[in-house]
């Protein structure tokens, strides 16, 4: 077939502005990745690496070190628990507070002044804040201290050290995680609340559900795809988790607060050099990431597409329609 004369084809110009972002994947995401994964299995360590050489004999090795590794072990722990304990308390308010301000019947005012402020930990640097709590918790003069030696909890002149308490030291870390975090897990879930169709929830009203009905039946299942978007985003980063650890507490006291990255730091740039088990430590967790976000799309997969949740969905759609044609007289 002949080309038509005069058509301007548009489509090229899309691939010309893609290349810079092509080229910029291949050099500072894909090739580190591929590099990473290699040296993995040579013996590249040193200040000043020689020649690297694979592993022929036990091409394995060093990830069978790194698994075998009670300080990895413990920082995997560390890592997990710290997420977990940040997480679960992010979801829950952040899933509160998108509903409060979502819900049409509360006519909350000055929306916008709650939600930049309530964000707004996310937009301060990691080291700022760092520095920030670390000012608020030291040891022996500190806000925090002080306070709670004015209200009695603590006798005067006996400051606690929570810097060299593991379990206080674990629970800040999580805590400022969960500052950090749950202002941007909150707009998130309102994008999401938001974009479910008004007429679901006249339907609903229609039918007499309260507040809390309304939110788990309707509000919850729809934002079922934001829900795994924020669950597979939260894992990704709570399981790479590294610059609060790092400058906070420095991974102590005792490596309560070491998490993986800051193991995989450690072995490739504190004194040991090892890039090769910092290689294959990260590749592990790459591999722990990709399975466990793989199995939290099959579990939290919309089961009921074609099926009950579609048709409910169809129903109470055409009831608030019908409702509506009520209300205007069209009977």
């Amino acid at each position: 077939m002949k080309k038509k004369k005069g058509v301007v084809r548009y489509s090229k110009y899309g691939y010309l502005f893609s290349i810079p972002f092509v080229l910029a994947f291949l050099v500072f995401q894909l090739y580190p990745i591929v590099y990473t994964a290699v040296i993995g299995f040579t013996d590249l360590k040193g200040v000043v690496p020689p020649a690297i050489h694979f592993l022929k004999d036990d091409p394995f090795a060093n990830f069978r070190i790194v698994l075998t590794s009670n300080s990895f072990k413990v920082a995997f722990k560390n890592t997990v628990i710290i997420w977990l304990l940040n997480f679960v308390p992010q979801i829950l308010l952040a899933l509160l507070l998108a509903a409060w301000f979502t819900d049409r019947r509360w006519k909350i005012k000055g929306q916008g002044v709650y939600k930049v402020l309530l964000y707004m930990p996310n937009i301060i640097t990691a080291a700022t804040i760092a520095i920030l709590f670390k000012s608020f918790f030291d040891y022996p003069k500190s806000p925090i201290n002080d306070l709670l030696m004015k209200v009695g909890i603590l006798e005067q002149g006996h400051p606690f050290n929570f810097p060299l308490s593991k379990k206080w030291a674990k629970g800040l870390v999580a805590f400022i995680q969960f500052w950090m975090w749950y202002g941007y897990t909150m707009l998130i879930l309102i994008s999401g609340i938001l974009g479910i169709s008004p007429d679901i929830f006249d339907a609903a009203e229609v039918d007499g559900a309260n507040k809390i009905q309304t939110f788990f039946k309707v509000t919850l299942p729809n934002i079922r795809t934001i829900l795994l978007f924020t669950l597979v985003t939260s894992l990704i980063g709570g399981l790479n988790m590294f610059d609060i650890p790092k400058l906070f507490l420095l991974g102590g006291p005792d490596s309560a607060t070491k998490t993986t990255s800051v193991y995989i730091y450690e072995q490739a740039f504190s004194g040991s050099y090892l890039y090769n088990r910092a290689a294959a430590a990260s590749m592990i967790m790459f591999v722990v990431i990709m399975i466990c976000s793989s199995a939290l799309f099959i579990l939290m997969r919309d089961r009921d597409a074609g099926g009950y949740g579609k048709k409910e969905t169809k129903r109470l759609k055409q009831q608030a329609k019908l409702a509506k044609k009520a209300a205007k007289g069209g009977f």
